[in-house]
């Protein structure tokens, strides 16, 4: 199901910075990615884990994921149905992506707290 994000593909002068922000863009892909990576691996659990972000917006970030093949969705067939998501092997390729951000957020975080 194709999705109609908003210039997903606009890059004009081919820029790296650009493409990645296409791709992962806004403020929950990176955490849902997380989220993934930490065990979180379903809609319920994520949610717990990321409370400001509305269903509707997580079921849209995690299609877009899984459209960009950053994520891989399994249903299983139970009673209720199961639905797990987990990081590819493409997606991993942006988690030492995440974690330098994690790194310089929690030194940021420690300087702002020894400022106060």
């Amino acid at each position: 199901m194709a999705t109609n994000r908003k210039n997903k593909d606009f890059n004009p002068n081919n820029c790296p910075v650009t493409h990645f922000m296409n791709l992962m863009g806004g403020k929950w892909k990176v955490l849902v990615i997380y989220g993934i990576k930490m065990g979180y691996n379903r809609v319920s659990t994520l949610q717990k884990v990321i409370p400001q972000i509305s269903k509707q917006m997580l079921i849209n970030q995690l299609r877009e994921l899984e459209e960009d093949n950053i994520i891989h969705r399994t249903v299983f067939a139970e009673v209720p149905p199961r639905v797990e998501y987990k990081v590819t092997h493409y997606g991993n390729s942006i988690w030492p992506t995440i974690v330098v951000i994690q790194q310089w957020g929690l030194g940021d975080l420690k300087k702002k707290q020894k400022s106060k």
